[in-house]
């Protein structure tokens, strides 16, 4: 098939690197437009952008894919299809209505649930025990277009949203290409969603990283794993940030963030239910580190608290 390619960073790279390996022809590439970057602000161009050029494809960046000119370039193309992963702008219905068998786009959650921004890691925040990868094709709603394929997979007890969106990126590369062959052979029946289960899977902000210790020990694994790799999850810890990288639930009853125990390895901090025993962590100007070369330099008691909005002054 003959493909409009939209898309812009990494988890979209996967997607487009995968079609140009495939028998479709891609036609053209529409990424955002380069961002400032670093220090010195130098326009960067996305992961999207730099595949394509490396291609040779004609790449377009506009700044509003909804302008009159864009849409009317586009409709030039004649495509079979717009196939659209993780782009950053909606598409309205003038784009939509364009190609023969319309938009497709490739979502990280098992529809209807996490429809939204950030659904790989609010899956893991939230504690689910699957996820998946859903194809579909687009209306004029958020998310809510009729559902073409569907893709499970498991969300590990120790998975971060760094290592699910590894996973996630190439499943959603597989499953785009099945969808795109099934779509062209007649073999996929679009099917309607239901109501979503779930709340919509907002952006992750810096400030929602702040630890509360009065919730559970399983709630907190989640939200250290979730956080993980960015925000990151962070307490306040002699008036510096301390990020808590990894840790896992222990079946300990105290003070919600206080210090349960001080090990060679770990420390335990108690919460609202049980306690989380932390191994890795990194304090405000410091390098990533193991619990046990934190403590090296580090004074912890039994009993002290953790400071901040949450878990004591």
């Amino acid at each position: 098939m003959k493909i409009i390619f939209m898309g812009t960073p990494d988890f979209a790279e996967t997607s487009l690197a995968a079609l140009i390996s495939s028998e479709h022809e891609v036609l053209a590439v529409v990424t955002q437009p380069d961002k400032p970057k670093g220090r010195k602000g130098e326009l960067t161009p996305s992961p999207v952008k730099v595949l394509a050029m490396k291609h040779n494809l004609t790449v377009h960046q506009p700044v509003k894919v909804r302008e009159p000119e864009f849409v009317e370039m586009l409709k030039e193309y004649n495509p079979d299809v717009i196939v659209v992963v993780a782009f950053g702008q909606i598409i309205p219905e003038s784009i939509l209505k364009i190609p023969k068998y319309g938009c497709v786009n490739i979502h990280g959650s098992l529809l209807p649930k996490y429809r939204g921004a950030a659904p790989i890691q609010w899956a893991v925040l939230d504690g689910e025990k699957e996820t998946g990868i859903t194809s579909m094709l687009m209306d004029k709603g958020l998310d809510t277009g009729d559902i073409l394929l569907k893709k499970v997979i498991p969300i590990a007890e120790d998975e971060t949203s760094g290592s699910l969106f590894e996973k996630m990126m190439c499943l959603g590369a597989d499953t785009l290409l099945e969808t795109l062959n099934g779509i062209e052979k007649g073999e996929i029946k679009p099917e309607k969603q239901g109501e979503s289960p779930t709340e919509y899977a907002k952006m992750l902000t810096k400030s929602m990283g702040l630890i509360d210790f009065t919730k559970s020990a399983f709630e907190l694994d989640c939200f250290v794993r979730g956080m993980n790799p960015w925000p990151s999850a962070y307490t306040i810890f002699e008036g510096k940030t301390l990020k808590i990288w990894k840790a896992k639930v222990v079946e300990e009853k105290g003070k919600a963030g206080s210090i349960a125990r001080v090990n060679k390895d770990s420390f335990m901090v108690y919460c609202g239910r049980d306690a989380l025993e932390v191994f890795e962590v990194q304090l405000e100007g410091k390098k990533r580190m193991s619990a046990g070369d934190f403590l090296k330099g580090t004074h912890l008691e039994v009993g002290q608290e953790f400071g901040g909005e949450f878990g004591g002054k």
